[in-house]
């Protein structure tokens, strides 16, 4: 027992102490920020975010109209028969049903040109970080999400926001 665990140490010991592998450290980058500060990122988040508002502000005005219609309703209860108050209602109801699709599907199609947004900006960021990643003679490089704690010296993340924005103006989402 006392051999295998000397021969553990002895092979961690000569793992952590050959060159390769210490000269290299793993670099990071945050990519949430690059998503989120980068100039596409941001035209592509100010799209959607105007989009989101135009859609929600239609969607509110047709919330408000059916309930001005509910009103109207409700006063002509005593006025007329209850099958036509039924009919009214009913008719009512399957607005409101559609009003809730519309809503969904709005929220959806936002959400899918978000994910698009996202995935478009990451494919073009692959090829610099790449090319970055050579240059530099880097041979890792993790999304700092992923790091307990890192020394700032390894992040890279303002290196490669310079890059992306000189090179990559927009996101193309519609």
């Amino acid at each position: 027992m006392i051999k295998f665990n000397s021969l553990i140490i002895l092979m961690l010991i000569s793992i952590l102490s050959s060159n390769p592998l210490s000269a290299d450290s793993p670099y990071y980058i945050d990519f949430k920020y690059i998503l989120n500060e980068s100039n596409a990122g941001k035209k592509a988040q100010d799209f959607l975010k105007s989009k989101l508002e135009k859609n929600i502000k239609s969607i509110k005005e047709k919330e408000k109209k059916i309930q001005e219609e509910e009103k109207k309703i409700i006063q002509q209860k005593k006025l007329i028969s209850a099958e036509e108050y039924k009919k009214k209602v009913n008719v009512l109801r399957g607005k409101v049903s559609s009003l809730q699709k519309e809503r969904s599907s709005m929220l959806d199609q936002i959400s899918k040109q978000r994910n698009k947004a996202k995935g478009e900006l990451l494919k073009n960021l692959n090829p610099i970080l790449k090319d970055y990643m050579k240059e530099k003679k880097i041979r890792i490089v993790l999304d700092k999400k992923s790091i307990l704690l890192g020394d700032e010296n390894l992040d890279i993340t303002n290196d490669i926001m310079n890059i992306i924005n000189q090179k990559l103006k927009s996101i193309k989402l519609d």
